[in-house]
């Protein structure tokens, strides 16, 4: 059983969460851009589908890719900081639990040997994958100096609405950048 298939089928934090365990990831080896994002939501738990809610919807936008493309294990690795929903805390879903990147982090990454482009979405993503993370606004501000390897962006939630409006130029700057790279890699997909 391949490591894709040992994360489908993980348990370790049964009784810890407030569901059953069903972890969501997607990708193949050959992927050529990795998302690396926070933890499914209560919507995505309930299809087993990646980003398969409002926050998709934006970041589908965000990358300037169709659904179609969007879940092509080829194309995309969609591989969170945790595979299962957290549970609701008192402003949005409770952090992805520990465990899940301690254990399976290091080596998921390994077999994502063909990917060109790594997307950091949200605080978790970022922190584990920047050395030098303070937060996720210096991230995202940061962005040219991360390119063509990697970018740093917000969390696509309809709850960032303030951070967007206060920071029009990821609308107007990063996220031409971010099709830009994308259309690069997928090429005419």
């Amino acid at each position: 059983m391949n490591i894709i298939e040992r994360v489908r089928q993980c348990t370790l934090c049964r009784g810890e969460l407030p569901f059953e365990p069903r972890p969501v990831i997607q990708g193949l080896p050959t992927a050529k851009i990795l998302i690396a994002g926070q933890a499914p939501s209560m919507t995505v738990h309930k299809t087993g589908k990646p980003f398969n809610d409002a926050s998709g919807k934006r970041l589908r936008d965000w990358l300037g890719v169709t659904e179609t493309q969007f879940y092509d294990p080829t194309l995309f690795a969609i591989v969170p900081m945790a595979f299962c929903y957290p549970g609701k805390g008192k402003s949005g879903d409770l952090p992805p639990p520990k465990i899940c990147a301690q254990t399976w982090r290091a080596p998921l990454l390994e077999i994502f040997e063909q990917v060109e482009f790594s997307i950091l979405i949200g605080q978790y993503a970022q922190g584990y994958h920047l050395t030098d993370f303070v937060n996720v606004s210096q991230a995202v501000s940061d962005w040219q100096s991360s390119l063509p390897r990697q970018l740093a962006l917000p969390h696509p939630s309809p709850r960032n609405q303030l951070w967007l409006r206060k920071r029009p130029w990821f609308e107007t700057d990063v996220v031409p950048a971010l099709r830009n790279r994308v259309r690069e890699i997928l090429g005419d997909y």
